[in-house]
């Protein structure tokens, strides 16, 4: 019997995550159906319910719903602390009843691809991450266990950066000198190995008001849009730096949840390179 899985969001038309997921269904031999699901804006919760409760067995979360997944779900790992759940599973124990747990693999995904795909480690270098919201949620807790010389948090509004940065300092039990947020114009001639846009901005051909030279030697710009070269990679390219959007990142996270799903773990490199094809031609 075909296993039911979708995406659920709003909007979620865009999201490549069908054909990702019947990628990985081909390559394992996994009998999956896997959908989009549009999620009124007043009734997630109800929405994924109803999924469950006729038969669905898992669901990737997107925009704007993975605090709320997070809210209703037992949040299990990285997802406790990012107060962010992207991948929903269901599953009942031995006594019948029914369980929704909610896991985060934004931040496994953009580790696997920033280290596995990109050769681009991170212990001991310099962070720059632009953003704090859900992104920025779902990947400070895998960017710290790397141990990162430091890692800084910017953002147009420095109050939420300065409660994200907190957040996890509490979380992790990370000094704060480790783990800091600034305004976007107190980064002076501050310098970075790795610089991370986790804003929306690219979307709109918006970009980050990053001071120029805050690129360092070799250092890597990774913007988490995918499909696009947006104003931010062209900015750190004109700065010398290598660059590289999110593609990587979607699929790596695609297929981390696959595996909580299905316990298999799909090949994601041609995968990934089939997406670069399609986003060229």
């Amino acid at each position: 019997m075909t296993d039911k899985y979708a995406v659920i969001g709003n909007p979620v038309a865009h999201s490549k995550s069908p054909p990702i997921h019947a990628e990985f269904a081909r390559q394992t031999g996994q009998d999956i159906s896997y959908d989009r699901l549009l999620a009124p804006l007043d009734a997630f919760e109800a929405t994924v319910r109803k999924f469950f409760d006729e038969g669905g067995k898992g669901l990737n979360v997107t925009l704007p719903f993975k605090h709320e997944a997070w809210r209703f779900s037992e949040a299990q790992g990285m997802a406790i602390g990012a107060n962010a759940v992207n991948a929903l599973k269901f599953e009942r124990d031995k006594s019948g009843r029914g369980k929704i747990s909610g896991y985060n693999t934004d931040g496994i995904g953009l580790l696997r691809d920033l280290r596995g795909n990109l050769g681009c480690g991170l212990e001991g270098k310099r962070i720059l991450l632009m953003g704090a919201g859900g992104a920025s949620y779902g990947v400070m807790e895998p960017l710290i266990r790397e141990q990162p010389e430091r890692l800084i948090v910017v953002n147009r509004t420095l109050g939420k950066a300065l409660s994200l940065a907190a957040h996890f300092r509490t979380v992790l039990g990370v000094a704060q000198q480790n783990i800091s947020a600034l305004a976007y114009a107190a980064l002076g001639d501050a310098q970075f190995d790795i610089v991370i846009n986790a804003t929306s901005a690219g979307l709109s051909d918006a970009m980050p008001p990053l001071p120029a030279g805050v690129f360092g030697p070799d250092a890597l710009a990774y913007d988490m849009v995918y499909g696009k070269m947006t104003p931010f990679l062209r900015f750190a390219r004109a700065g010398g730096a290598r660059i590289a959007d999110g593609t990587g990142m979607l699929v790596e996270q695609a297929a981390e949840s696959f595996y909580l799903w299905r316990g298999v773990r799909p090949d994601t490199a041609p995968v990934i390179e089939l997406l670069r094809r399609q986003a060229q031609g």
